[in-house]
C-alpha cells in the first residue's frame, strides 16, 4: 500500500538547541542525567553548523529549531550578542540555500541563569524580560523563519519543573505550577501580537504536548481524569485564544493504575499488562488519531505535528513507527481535518534533558563520545516521504 500527501504537505525534522548545543550559563547546566551522563557538552552542534545544515536539509525541506536564549542575550534587557547573532545567521543562510524552510521555537523549557535568579517563570514581572528577548529575535531572524512556536509543550514544562520536580527549579508546587502555566500564556499572547504585526502573513502557534492518558483498573480512573484535565485541558487554555494552528506533539499512551506507567521506571508492568512500547513509553500511534480528532473537534483550526517519534536504538522500529504515524496522519485528513505539516522528533541523537544522551530518536545516530554523526536508514526512508510526498506501507 502506498500512502500520499498533497503537494503542499510539510515534512521536517525537529531540535532544541539546548538539546544540541554545548550548555552556555543556563539553569540545565551540569545537571546530572538519569543515565548518569552530565548536562554540559550534548552534541557539539554549534561546531558543525556546516555538517548538521547539510543532515538537516537531507532529512527534509523543512526544520523545526530554536536559538539558545542564554547565548543570545546575556543579561536582563540586554543587546543580543553580536557574534552569536552572526553563527546563526550563517547558519539559517546554510539552511535558506538548500531550500529549507524554518520553524522557529522562542522558548524550549530552558532559561538563562540570569533569569532563573530574579524567580524565573514564578514572577509575573519577569514576563517582560522575556517578551524582550523574543522581539529581538523576531527583529534579527524574523525574515528566515516561515512558521512559529512560541512555547515549545508548556505544559510538559511547567509539569516537569513545578510539579514533577525533574526539571529546573525541580520543584514541586501546584499552586506555583498554576501561575507558571498562566504566565507563560500571557507571554505568548503579547509575542503573538508582536509577529502578526512585523510578520502578519507567518503564522503563529505553539507546540502542546499530547498523551493519550487510560487507567488500567478501577484505582486508574480518577488519576486518568486528573492527568487528562491538567495536562491536556488547563495548561492549554492560557494560548488558546490566538493561534493561528494547532501544534501538537505526541509519542505515547499513558495508562494509570493509579500511578502512571511508562517504561522507564515500571518496565515490569508492560510484561503485566501485555503492552507493546519503545524505550520509554507504551507505543499506541492510534492515539495520535484520537487526539487530533479531539482537538479539532475543539478548535477547528489547521493542525500541524511539530513532534512526533520514537526512542529506539532499533532502527526498524523507528521504520515501522514512521509508518504508522503517516498513515495515522492521512487517516484524519482523509476524514477532512486540516492537517498542514508533520515534524519527526529528531534529525539526530541529542540530550535527552533530565534522561540522557542514551536516550536515542534520531534518524542519525550522535556518538556520545565523539559526537560523530551515522546515518541510519530511517533517514533515506524519512528523505524519500519528505521530498516525494509518498512511502510504501
Amino acid at each position: 500500500m502506498k500512502l500520499t500527501f498533497p503537494p503542499d504537505f510539510v515534512f521536517g525534522t525537529s531540535t532544541a538547541a539546548y538539546q544540541i548545543e554545548t550548555a552556555f550559563e543556563h539553569e540545565w547546566l551540569g545537571v546530572k542525567s538519569k543515565d548518569g551522563h552530565i548536562f554540559d557538552r550534548t552534541c557539539d552542534h554549534e561546531k558543525r553548523f556546516v555538517e548538521d545544515a547539510a543532515i538537516i536539509a537531507h532529512c527534509a525541506p523543512a526544520y523545526r529549531m530554536s536559538l539558545m536564549w542564554s547565548k543570545l542575550q546575556r543579561a536582563p534587557f540586554a543587546p543580543l550578542h553580536p557574534e552569536t547573532v552572526q553563527e546563526y545567521k550563517e547558519f539559517l543562510e546554510d539552511l535558506k540555500r538548500r531550500g529549507v524552510k524554518i520553524m522557529m521555537v522562542l522558548h524550549h523549557f530552558t532559561n538563562p541563569l540570569w533569569f532563573a535568579a530574579k524567580g524565573n517563570w514564578e514572577q509575573k514581572e519577569n514576563i517582560a524580560m522575556w517578551v524582550d528577548f523574543a522581539k529581538k529575535v523576531v527583529d534579527e531572524f524574523g525574515d528566515y523563519v516561515s512558521w512559529w512556536n512560541t512555547f515549545n509543550e508548556p505544559n510538559v514544562y511547567t509539569s516537569g519543573a513545578y510539579l514533577l520536580g525533574e526539571f529546573p527549579p525541580f520543584k514541586q508546587n501546584l499552586w506555583k505550577a498554576f501561575k507558571v502555566i498562566d504566565n507563560l500564556g500571557a507571554a505568548h499572547h503579547l509575542m503573538y501580537d508582536y509577529i502578526k504585526q512585523k510578520y502578519p502573513t507567518q503564522p503563529v502557534g505553539i507546540s502542546h504536548n499530547t498523551v493519550l492518558f487510560a487507567h488500567e483498573n478501577l484505582l486508574g480512573i480518577l488519576p486518568e481524569k486528573i492527568s487528562d484535565w491538567w495536562f491536556m485541558e488547563r495548561c492549554l487554555k492560557p494560548f488558546a485564544a490566538k493561534l493561528d494552528f494547532f501544534g501538537m506533539s505526541y509519542y505515547c499512551k499513558m495508562s494509570h493504575d493509579p500511578f502512571p506507567i511508562n517504561y522507564m521506571d515500571t518496565p515490569e508492568k508492560f510484561a503485566r499488562y501485555n503492552k507493546p512500547h519503545d524505550d520509554m513509553w507504551e507505543y499506541y500511534p492510534a492515539g495520535l488519531g484520537e487526539i487530533m480528532e479531539r482537538y479539532w473537534n475543539q478548535f477547528h483550526l489547521p493542525m500541524i505535528i511539530t513532534e512526533s517519534g520514537v526512542c529506539t536504538t532499533n532502527d526498524k522500529q523507528r521504520i515501522g513507527a514512521m509508518k504508522d504515524y503517516v498513515q495515522v496522519v492521512n487517516d484524519c485528513m482523509q476524514k477532512g481535518m486540516d492537517v498542514r505539516g508533520y515534524y519527526w522528533w529528531s534529525t539526530f541523537d541529542n540530550f535527552e534533558w533530565h534522561l540522557g544522551p542514551t536516550y536515542r530518536f534520531g534518524l542519525y545516530e550522535t556518538d556520545i563520545e565523539t559526537k560523530n554523526r551515522t546515518k541510519r536508514p530511517s533517514a533515506d526512508v524519512y528523505h524519500q516521504l519528505a521530498y516525494n510526498k509518498t512511502i510504501e506501507l
